[in-house]
């Protein structure tokens, strides 16, 4: 079964840390000096702070989410996006396979 992601807007808690976080995007890639890809399930920033800069951006991914404080909207664009992002994530894993 594939994971439901949460919607932007959403603030959680995740382990190992101290600080909730609000989900600001999903898959984002960070790629090292080897080329080699990670891709994460979500990007968030620190809550109630907000994007201060781009060093306070922070990638996780669902296994780490330990509550859930705050879901965010979900409308029939929300749902229709979240339709996209499993289409997404099947494609990257096919790549990745292959």
């Amino acid at each position: 079964m594939e994971n439901k992601y949460l919607p932007i807007g959403s603030v959680v808690k995740i382990s190992d840390s101290q600080k909730k976080l609000m989900i600001t995007g999903y898959l984002p890639i960070e790629t090292n000096e080897n080329e080699e890809r990670k891709i994460w399930d979500y990007c968030g920033c620190l809550y109630p702070e907000g994007i201060i800069t781009t060093s306070t951006n922070y990638v996780f991914n669902q296994d780490k989410i330990e509550e859930v404080c705050f879901l965010g909207l979900e409308d029939d664009e929300q749902k229709k996006f979240q339709e996209k992002i499993q289409e997404t994530v099947r494609k990257l894993r096919n790549l990745d396979n292959n």
